[in-house]
């Protein structure tokens, strides 16, 4: 292969040569590992893959020595390139990285390299040959590799049913560190994403979906490094809000991609999950997806914050959360309806489900300790908890297929 060594847009300098592949790192802090990483990826470029390629050192505003170490290998290696940004934000640094790439392609990887590299070429070659848009490593698979503690392997699989239960996504993984896509596809695409933060890979999934672009999945080894710095509760905060956004965005009509779908020639999304039927069975089952996906993140939400909170407020919290989130998904997921009409009385009929909800669940606390004589272990509340809650869903089904029977089209 070759390394490209030009710099897009740089004053004075000679246009640059088409590069085949643009590989972004983003880095915060990271000078005890940016070095090893970038050398070990540099040699992997170099032997394995055979199209043209670039390393760009994405540095979010480091506060340590990263910035200078960027540089130092940007001298040392060809083909790497640093770029500084003034702001944090992972997000905010592979749309204005990604924006301003002459690439062809154009990828990211952690700087840990969780993923093996073996993966690599599986990733880019779809894209490369025109056959996909975007491409995303995958943990969640038979055939992947995975090693991480049960915390992480739960969160992130509940979050992943999450987004198809509420969002009615058919990728496997929005988390993986490790995607990549056409320039074609993220000149059109990333205006379009708000978030500069870690939510940033998933709505730029979920809106490639939306916009029928094709998004390709490869099995990857993935080993989860200890010493990694995201903090979860503050990330799954971030993650839930930009659920409920997005889920906001579709059902009102503000986030509109018919311009997206024509310019890329994509044909629109069939309404249907292959193999779920139309009518009240199909109801049923799209519910009932949404259902378990809402009630674990209820028990998710639950968990974390009543770590910091007593049980009701805990529980009111998380309930509030999920059901707004729960009645978007359904409003667009489960019955098919679109726009602004009705959406108010929708809202208001999925808040009266809530109160039901609220109240079968805060009685279920006060039964409970009230049987208990005292503070009952926190795992028994949440049993209690996820049961009541999951009764209530009933109550919920039924409430939005009376308000939305005449403007249902599923």
């Amino acid at each position: 292969m070759t390394f490209a060594t030009s710099v897009p847009g740089a004053a004075g300098s000679p246009a640059p040569a088409a590069t085949a592949v643009d590989i972004v790192i983003p880095v915060y802090n990271e000078e005890r590992d940016l070095a090893a990483s970038v050398r070990r990826l540099h040699a992997f470029l170099a032997s394995e893959l055979p199209y043209s390629a670039r390393i760009t050192i994405a540095d979010n505003a480091s506060t340590d020595g990263t910035w200078q170490l960027a540089e130092q290998l940007a001298a040392e290696l060809p083909g790497v390139r640093p770029v500084h940004l003034a702001e944090k934000g992972r997000g905010r640094a592979l749309k204005q990285v990604w924006l301003d790439s002459d690439a062809t392609v154009l990828a990211y990887m952690d700087v840990d390299l969780s993923t093996d590299l073996a993966a690599l070429l599986p990733l880019l070659a779809p894209l490369l040959s025109g056959h996909s848009d975007i491409a995303i490593g995958t943990r969640l698979t038979r055939n992947s590799h995975v090693v991480r503690g049960l915390k992480r392997e739960f969160i992130s699989r509940s979050y992943n049913l999450l987004l198809h239960g509420t969002l009615g996504v058919s990728f496997s993984d929005a988390q993986c560190g490790f995607k990549a896509i056409t320039r074609r596809a993220a000149q059109r695409l990333l205006p379009l994403c708000e978030d500069n933060n870690w939510f940033f890979d998933t709505e730029m999934l979920v809106l490639a979906q939306r916009a029928g672009l094709r998004i390709h999945e490869v099995p990857v080894d993935w080993v989860d490094d200890p010493r990694s710095t995201v903090h979860i509760v503050s990330t799954a905060t971030e993650d839930l809000r930009g659920i409920w956004r997005l889920g906001r965005g579709f059902a009102s009509g503000r986030i509109a991609l018919d311009g997206v779908r024509a310019e890329l020639d994509r044909r629109r999304p069939g309404p249907e999950v292959p193999g779920v039927p139309r009518g009240l069975l199909g109801q049923i089952l799209r519910f009932g997806l949404i259902g378990v996906a809402s009630t674990l993140a209820y028990a998710l939400l639950f968990w974390v914050l009543r770590g910091s909170m007593g049980a009701q407020a805990a529980n009111l919290i998380a309930l509030v959360i999920t059901a707004v989130a729960n009645t978007a998904a359904n409003r667009a997921f489960t019955f098919g309806v679109r726009g602004r009409t009705g959406l108010l009385t929708d809202h208001a009929g999925g808040l009266l489900a809530f109160g039901v909800g609220l109240g079968l669940t805060s009685g279920s606390l006060v039964l409970l300790h009230t049987l208990h004589g005292g503070t009952p272990p926190q795992w028994a509340e949440l049993v209690v908890l996820t049961v009541a809650n999951a009764t209530a869903t009933l109550v919920r089904f039924l409430t939005l297929r009376l308000l939305m029977r005449g403007r249902a089209t599923r």
